[in-house]
């Protein structure tokens, strides 16, 4: 296995990790924490980035007032893959490259 410096590993930690003023929403309904979509009257507590961890900073009523509070769209938060990441497809119509025969 190849080991990567640590200055590049850090680097790309960093730019997974939130911006310090960064908000989001938990619901404080009962139960584990769930899509924004679940249950969206109940009323969401707006967390904070401190720079090192997630911090209470108010509560709102429901998921569209903690939407506009948080100043981010959940669509900007989330990494895409990288476009070479995937094999090349198959050529088409693919034919396997071993002949099957039923016994």
């Amino acid at each position: 296995m190849d080991d990567e410096p640590l200055d590049e590993w850090a680097a790309r930690r960093d730019a997974r990790r939130p911006a310090p003023g960064d908000r989001k929403a938990v619901p404080l309904g009962e139960g584990p924490e769930r899509g924004a979509h679940v249950d969206p009257d109940v009323p969401r507590g707006m967390l904070e980035w401190d720079g090192h961890q997630w911090k209470p900073s108010g509560v709102a009523d429901d998921q569209a007032v903690a939407a506009q509070a948080s100043d981010q769209d959940a669509a900007e938060r989330v990494a895409l893959p990288r476009f070479s990441a995937l094999p090349p497809a198959p050529e088409r119509p693919f034919r396997p490259t071993e002949v099957f025969r039923r016994p």
